[in-house]
């Protein structure tokens, strides 16, 4: 997390939760996962407002074909998708 730690553009991840309506351990797996950046500050784990509202957004926007593992945006150089 950056230095200029701003409270408007952070969230926790119940706020997340409150936001998307994925769960609070949902968004601690994305992190997990690398799907999206966190920052651990005391207990709490916080987000990026804008790359949760994001994600969200691109998720929906998938809809069921987001557990499609051929799709195109799904596939990285090196996994034998060349």
């Amino acid at each position: 997390m950056p230095d200029d730690f701003s409270p408007t553009e952070w969230i926790t991840t119940a706020e997340a939760s409150e936001l998307t309506g994925y769960t609070a351990d949902y968004f601690r797996k994305a992190i997990k996962r690398d799907l999206l950046r966190g920052q651990k500050r005391g207990r709490d784990w916080f987000l990026s407002k804008a790359e949760v509202l994001a994600y969200a957004e691109r998720m929906k926007r998938l809809g069921s074909s987001k557990h499609d593992p051929w799709r195109t945006e799904s596939r990285r150089k090196g996994d034998g998708a060349e």
